[in-house]
């Protein structure tokens, strides 16, 4: 039997059982697909000192145990039917404004730390919505809106502690225990230990514009192949995501969304010869300072079930790649969720891929596009609508593959990816392994598609 009382005399945070308050806000994976998995307690910790009993306490009970900062993990990864470490009390940012470093707890989310980052006016590449753990973006990669111009969330990393599945806690940079931290710049949340804190190089900002046009899906053949070539001869000052979407309620809709690192005079000449294609029903390109370009571009979604699966490409689709992408989209079998179904092409290279795809172990350095497809469905919708989505999401998918890369994203975390690992870290694989191996032999961090 779990002694929980035994867990609750070792810690300063607070133990929760299922049924007790604050239980289920702690516990549970924002994907509501993954809304069966329950654990059978929680640590809401108070130190890093209670990471490190948490862990060796699960060891002693045999309960596998994970962290949880945001919950966001696409494939549920937050979840466990053992102990989840909730990282919210890890909470703390410091910044030194005379060097621009920016030191965080392992709990903090987006929106917290662009707060910090605002009062500062500092910059350090994160993601588009306030509520994703700091953790599992920067371990995973981390791609923002600015990522073309500033790196990756990773890039920007300089130092993480990180308690290790033995207890220790060690202080990871360029110098100590340099293997480590290469790993946890792009080798996946959850692998290696538990980060408790990170330390990034900020950068101050940049006036910004943004953009956002929107075409009918019957404009979709005309203007996928010109906003392709205008992203793929954009300076790196300009990053957009093209979509092309469907919901229950529309006919579906072609959209670009993006920021531009200067003034809107220079987007709207940038997208002129998109802005010509069709007959864009909207068209908002506009001057923002660099934190409204934060707030217009901020994305949240319903939470309910979804998934995603990504390929990458290094330059436009051809004609039968788009082809493919809208035959399938056209053929989407419905679901109740508002969020639809889609597939977006989000513009990566520049800063991202001048570095060499070694120097970390985010192996996608040569990509101009991430493809991501996906669906979403309601927990109120039959059991054969859920099902109905997944099998065409499979189908575009392999479809796909005629078109682009074997390789994923590991932050847009795929559960149905056959040989994942590969898929997500490519030629630092084998390196990976090693440091898995050196720093936790015995698997006490593990999960479906682990290193």
């Amino acid at each position: 039997m779990t002694d929980w009382q035994s867990l609750r005399e070792q810690v300063d945070g607070t133990v929760r059982l299922p049924g007790e308050p604050g239980f289920e806000e702690n516990s549970s994976a924002f994907n509501k697909r993954y809304a069966d998995i329950r654990p059978s307690g929680v640590l809401s910790v108070a130190s890093v000192a209670d990471v490190a009993r948490g862990i060796a306490w699960a060891r002693e009970q045999g309960l596998p145990v994970v962290a949880r900062g945001g919950g966001h993990s696409y494939a549920g990864q937050a979840a466990t039917t053992g102990l989840v470490l909730d990282l919210h009390g890890l909470n703390t940012i410091t910044v030194d404004r005379e060097r621009e470093l920016v030191t965080v707890g392992g709990g903090v989310r987006s929106g917290e730390l662009y707060a910090e980052l605002q009062r500062h006016d500092l910059a350090v590449p994160l993601g588009n919505s306030d509520e994703v753990g700091i953790g599992g973006l920067t371990l995973g990669g981390g791609v923002a809106a600015v990522s073309r111009a500033f790196g990756l969330t990773c890039d920007s990393l300089v130092e993480t502690e990180i308690v290790l599945a033995d207890g220790t806690l060690v202080t990871c940079n360029e110098i100590d225990h340099p293997d480590l931290f290469w790993a946890c710049k792009g080798g996946g949340g959850g692998n290696f230990g538990i980060n408790t804190s990170f330390t990034f190089q900020a950068r101050p900002t940049v006036a910004s514009s943004t953009c956002l046009v929107l075409w009918p899906l019957d404009d979709a053949e005309a203007v996928l192949p010109v906003m392709q070539r205008i992203m793929r001869d954009a300076p790196d000052r300009f990053a957009a995501r093209i979509g092309v979407s469907r919901s229950r309620d529309d006919s579906g809709v072609v959209s670009v969304i993006g920021q531009h690192l200067g003034p809107a005079s220079e987007l709207r000449e940038l997208l002129a010869p998109a802005l010509k294609t069709g007959s864009p029903s909207t068209a908002e390109i506009e001057d923002r300072g660099y934190w409204e370009a934060k707030d217009y571009l901020r994305h949240e979604t319903s939470g309910d079930p979804f998934a995603v699966r990504t390929r990458t490409i290094g330059e436009p689709l051809t004609e039968a790649g788009v082809d493919t992408l809208l035959t399938a989209l056209r053929k989407w079998p419905g679901s109740s969720n508002p969020d639809g179904a889609g597939i977006a092409l989000f513009t990566w290279g520049g800063a991202i891929n001048r570095v060499p795809v070694t120097e970390t172990a985010f192996p996608h350095r040569d990509v101009l596009f991430l493809i991501s497809m996906d669906t979403s469905w309601s927990t109120e919708d039959p059991e054969e609508v859920r099902r109905a989505n997944l099998e065409w999401l499979t189908e575009l998918h392999a479809a796909m593959g005629e078109h682009a890369r074997d390789a994923s994203y590991v932050n847009f975390t795929d559960p149905d990816l056959s040989e994942a690992q590969a898929a997500y870290f490519g030629p630092n694989l084998d390196r990976l392994r090693e440091i898995k191996h050196r720093y936790d032999p015995e698997r006490v961090f593990t999960f479906d598609q682990a290193v």
